[in-house]
């Protein structure tokens, strides 16, 4: 058997990853489908033959988790602290039944205000994690990258995103 030189391996790894990439496309709603050309799969499948796209995707997906979490927490530790601070209330006995409804009444609404705020302070945390994944793709060169606040545009980068993990998990088989 001859031994295949490295642009025929690069060559059947290329043509093994738009192929997949195809089949991923394939499977996308048609709004999808219509957003991710032959081109951008052809472009993406060329920029993964260089391993360090799997590597940076992986690196930002552990980023997004720990935020996540994080942010989870903070979100925990917010509702904590409202049953902590009713719960005062309810067992404070220089008060009357009348006035605990009342002093209820107003924290509820304190409490709603505040976990509002929060929860926009969290979305902005998570848009600006979108941003900086955008941002660090454009600038690794990946195809169809680059900074958006369009919805639409998001979700076709969080399927190419999803593509990029699904193929990082592949053997390509080296005998095509």
């Amino acid at each position: 058997m001859f031994e295949m030189d490295a642009p025929e391996v690069l060559q059947k790894k290329l043509y093994f990853l738009v192929e997949q990439l195809q089949n991923m496309a394939r499977d996308l709603p048609p709004k999808y489908q219509m957003r991710v050309p032959y081109e951008l799969l052809s472009s993406l499948a060329n920029c993964l033959l260089n391993e360090t796209v799997f590597e940076i995707v992986k690196g930002l997906m552990e980023i997004q988790h720990v935020t996540e979490q994080h942010l989870y927490q903070q979100r925990l530790q917010l509702i904590n602290k409202h049953k902590m601070e009713e719960q005062d209330i309810l067992n404070n006995c220089m008060i009357t039944a009348a006035e605990k409804v009342e002093r209820l009444k107003q924290l509820k609404e304190e409490q709603k205000q505040e976990s509002k705020e929060l929860d926009k302070s969290l979305i902005m945390q998570l848009d600006q994690k979108v941003t900086d994944q955008q941002q660090t793709l454009e600038q690794a060169g990946v195809p169809g990258f680059y900074v958006t606040s369009n919805p639409l545009e998001i979700k076709v980068q969080m399927h190419l995103i999803d593509f990029v993990l699904r193929l990082s998990r592949m053997t390509i088989p080296l005998d095509l």
